[in-house]
């Protein structure tokens, strides 16, 4: 199943995503789960952008409910949620009668599943997985920022999706694939390039890295971003989770999606097809303008985020993966292979041990070793049921918790 299919460009009359779609026309309905975070915040900063154009009529955040309760205020939002119940209560004598206020993963899953025109999930994690399903299935289409929702939930979350295109990426490079891809039918499709900026330790040797810190690993050349998906990007773990990602969006086989390390971060995506020719996609790294895209999808709107300046003499530089250096990226080419849970158990290794290393119980080369060892124990198990999944999910993080405490004794 190919979920953004290449050549779509909309959604079938009388579904939610298409409701205000159009200029002059109701204002499009959208939630933003994850307000309060870089994702969350640009996004509201796109909505700002395009007066008219969107309303947002729902809010989640995890923790942070002061920053909540300012952005409700400011744009009259009905109802908010926030996953920690304390803050929850905290927030809602300020918000008064006016808001209604969701305590709890259930709240944020709900108000996911609310049926606005456009729910926006940039929550951080698997954690994600359920209001993905939840927007999906309320018929919402979804700008998805949540890649391991994705990842983790694969065929489930690609059978919850009803019509073309209602699932849209709003990761950078996914969203240059999808509009790269409207350049071709998928039959003519030979490959996809997903780039890379190389991270904080491009050039690095393993022995380089062995000293790494967390403050190091958090110093990215190229964009600002939250503490686990910046290590990532240092680990190029990333990477690894947007070739699955890829796979699942556009239906396209392992072996046939390529990753180049490109530090200046100008190519988003590349789309190759049969006959030679290579579409790119080419804008300044600014993450507003897939967010916009995703947000109006399939309209691109009048609004430039950035531009480039091309009277200014510039080099595209393209290099490939070291993959010794940064194992990450075969270790999750080879969970996406083996297909079933064993991409929720790389995740959730990665997750575990990405918190060990910013907690200091974990050098940056133990990351893929702890991934590793997991990959080898848990294997692959099918995926029937959410439930499957999250327990696969569960035991792999438990596998995690016990490498790290066996590598603590050892030390």
């Amino acid at each position: 199943m190919t979920v953004v299919a290449p050549g779509a460009t909309g959604a079938p009359a009388g579904s939610p995503a298409e409701a205000g779609a159009g200029p002059g026309g109701d204002p499009t309905t959208v939630v933003v789960l994850g307000s309060t975070g870089s994702i969350g915040v640009q996004a509201l900063d796109v909505i700002a952008a395009h007066p008219g154009r969107f309303r947002v009529v729902g809010l989640a955040a995890g923790t942070g409910d002061e920053a909540l309760i300012a952005q409700a205020r400011a744009l009259r939002v009905p109802r908010v949620a926030l996953a920690d119940e304390r803050a929850a209560a905290r927030s809602r004598p300020p918000l008064g009668p006016g808001t209604e206020v969701l305590a709890g993963a259930d709240g944020v899953t709900a108000l996911a599943g609310s049926g606005a025109d456009v729910v926006l999930n940039g929550i951080d994690g698997s954690r994600g997985l359920r209001p993905t399903l939840a927007a999906l299935q309320a018929g919402s289409r979804l700008a998805l920022a949540n890649k391991e929702s994705l990842i983790v939930g694969g065929d489930l979350v690609r059978g919850a999706v009803t019509r073309p295109d209602q699932l849209v990426p709003v990761d950078s490079e996914h969203s240059a694939l999808a509009q790269c891809l409207r350049a071709g039918r998928g039959e003519e499709v030979a490959r996809l390039v997903v780039t890379a900026s190389g991270g904080p330790f491009r050039g690095r040797t393993r022995a380089d890295l062995a000293r790494i810190t967390p403050a190091d690993a958090l110093a990215h050349p190229t964009w600002s971003m939250g503490p686990v998906i910046t290590i990532n990007s240092a680990t190029l773990a990333n990477k690894g989770l947007e070739v699955i990602e890829a796979h699942l969006l556009f239906a396209i086989p392992y072996d046939r999606i390529d990753v180049v390390v490109h530090p200046q971060s100008i190519v988003h995506g590349m789309v190759e097809f049969r006959d030679g020719a290579t579409v790119a996609k080419l804008s300044p790294p600014d993450m507003r303008l897939p967010i916009q895209l995703a947000l109006g999808w399939p309209d691109r709107l009048d609004h430039a985020v950035k531009r480039m300046d091309w009277t200014r003499p510039a080099t595209l530089q393209f290099e490939p993966v070291d993959t010794e250096t940064f194992p990450m990226l075969d270790l999750a080419r080879a969970a996406g292979r083996a297909g079933g849970t064993a991409p929720a158990v790389f995740n959730a290794a990665n997750e575990e041990a990405v918190g060990a290393f910013l907690a200091g119980r974990l050098p940056f080369l133990g990351i893929a070793e702890v991934v590793a060892a997991v990959l080898g124990s848990r294997g692959s198990g099918a995926v029937g049921d959410l439930e499957t999944l999250l327990a696969a999910e569960d035991e792999a993080r438990a596998a995690a918790r016990q490498v790290l405490d066996d590598r603590g004794r050892e030390a």
